[in-house]
């Protein structure tokens, strides 16, 4: 049983919030400026539960490397998988969901293309958000200041711990951003969608917008971009709706 966490609003979904598969994977994905451990919160509430969850080590290059990395993940998967991606990463879910392991998609605070989609363009017609200024590079690797993580990316976050994180952040590079789909795996899988009400990384307005699209189930949190860490119970119950499984 996962325990009570923030409150938060449920929006029902339409199509493609279709009863899931029951499944017992779990197959998680990071995005910009982290690494695979910020699903450790929810991995431990996975494994409580009784799922098998595996943290993609997203290499952050271009898109079809980083697409590729999680289907070597996907594919050592013994049955229906419940793939989830965070920030960025939810271009990925969109790619890789189409493995035919994969019987539910769940995005987190995240991007959410549809096929051939210029995702950039999609998000200028929102304002932008604060983050995006935080934004460094040396040469062709980018990652996020420090004075940006704490403020806009990890807000809710106790500063000793957002220091941490900021410090293990995963630097990208530019040709990932180039990338799109060829496919849209939310058309076809059961979608689920967490979008953070406070988040200053992706405009919480885009994120319901790519919500009601989808017509995912959507859950709304009152957390920063890191919902997955601030509010880990509530992100972990709607991953186990997706998986089938009672929370």
């Amino acid at each position: 049983m996962v325990a009570a966490g923030a409150a938060s609003t449920l929006v029902q979904g339409s199509a493609a919030a279709a009863p899931a598969p029951k499944a017992r994977n779990v197959v998680l994905v990071h995005g910009l400026f982290a690494d695979g451990s910020s699903w450790s919160e929810v991995i431990a509430r996975l494994q409580k539960a009784g799922l098998n969850a595996t943290s993609v080590q997203n290499p952050l290059t271009t898109l079809s490397e980083a697409v590729a990395s999680a289907e070597r993940v996907l594919a050592r998967q013994d049955g229906p998988t419940v793939l989830v991606g965070h920030s960025f990463s939810g271009m990925i879910v969109t790619e890789a969901g189409m493995h035919p392991n994969v019987s539910a998609v769940v995005y987190v605070a995240a991007r959410a293309p549809d096929a051939g989609e210029d995702y950039a363009a999609l998000a200028k017609t929102y304002p932008t958000p604060p983050a995006s200024a935080g934004i460094v590079f040396d040469g062709d690797e980018g990652r996020l200041s420090e004075a940006a993580f704490l403020r806009d990316f990890a807000g809710d976050l106790p500063e000793a711990k957002a220091k941490v994180l900021f410090a293990v952040q995963e630097p990208f590079q530019k040709a990932l951003l180039a990338g799109k789909t060829t496919h849209a795996a939310w058309r076809s899988k059961p979608s689920f969608y967490a979008v953070s009400t406070e988040d200053r990384t992706i405009n919480p307005d885009l994120e319901r917008f790519m919500a009601k699209r989808m017509g995912a189930k959507t859950i709304e949190v009152k957390a920063s971009h890191l919902s997955l860490i601030s509010q880990p119970d509530e992100i972990t119950r709607l991953i186990l709706e997706a998986a089938g499984q009672p929370a």
